[in-house]
């Protein structure tokens, strides 16, 4: 099959196809002399791939370190993108509910409560760390911590849940701050610390510093928290939150 033919087939732009080849993601069999690229089912099927994982905002270079490894598996790779593709259209059916009742609410007159207008955003932040983390949490603390600590979060007022968005926001950028000092057991460290425990407090029924410091334990052995904190701030942020809190938590 040639470029233009793959192109019409996926609605792919041979301009994103060219791109592909030449940074390694999608090489062609082979180049005919007219310099016409030509593909088989193999790297037909790739592409797919391609698509079904850039529909989860995965990068262009992951997508390549995904599909170069050994452990790929196709079909485990589909039943992972289905349901990842039923959680996201579950999110936009919320996210759809929610815009249809904030458009009849301004051209019927039908009061919307605060609640509804976040219900959508509160529900996704449960169904990601559901799926992320729900079988540890539970093996660790148990069904009623989870589904109380899940109850929090839908109970949320609209100034509650900005409160913890804001609240994060500000414990990375102090996070950053402190790192640059390089000192876990700083004042800044500390402040760090308690940010930490004051946004868990929007998620947690009950605090305990023992607890805290289980946790920072957690993410220190846990690639996915240290990705989300280190990608977030700067490499070795998690190492370095996880020093602050068990200094904190001594």
């Amino acid at each position: 099959m040639y470029i233009h033919e793959l192109a019409k087939l996926s609605g792919v732009s041979t301009r994103t196809l060219r791109y592909y080849d030449e940074i390694g993601l999608l090489v062609p069999l082979k180049k005919e002399d007219t310099g016409y690229r030509v593909y088989n089912q193999q790297q037909i099927d790739r592409l797919q791939q391609i698509l079904f994982y850039r529909e989860l905002d995965m990068p262009l270079a992951q997508i390549k370190e995904v599909l170069d490894s050994e452990k790929f598996e196709q079909l485990e790779s589909l039943r992972h993108h289905h349901e990842a593709l039923c959680q996201k259209q579950q999110h936009l059916n919320r996210l759809l509910e929610t815009i249809t009742l904030t458009i009849q609410s301004i051209e019927e007159g039908i009061i919307m409560t605060n609640e509804q207008k976040f219900e959508a955003f509160k529900q996704q932040v449960i169904d990601d760390n559901e799926k992320k983390y729900g079988k540890e949490a539970r093996e660790k603390h148990g069904e009623e911590s989870v589904l109380a600590s899940y109850g929090m979060v839908k109970n949320m007022t609209e100034e509650q849940y900005e409160a913890a968005q804001q609240l994060e926001r500000m414990l990375l950028e102090r996070l950053g701050e402190a790192m640059e000092e390089g000192d876990p057991t700083s004042e800044l460290a500390l402040e760090v610390a308690e940010l930490h425990k004051r946004w868990l407090s929007f998620y947690w029924p009950k605090y305990t510093k023992e607890a805290h410091a289980g946790l920072a334990q957690i993410y220190l052995a846990d690639e996915r928290f240290i990705a989300y904190y280190d990608s977030r701030v700067a490499p070795n942020a998690t190492k370095f939150l996880t020093a602050c809190i068990t200094h904190f938590a001594k």
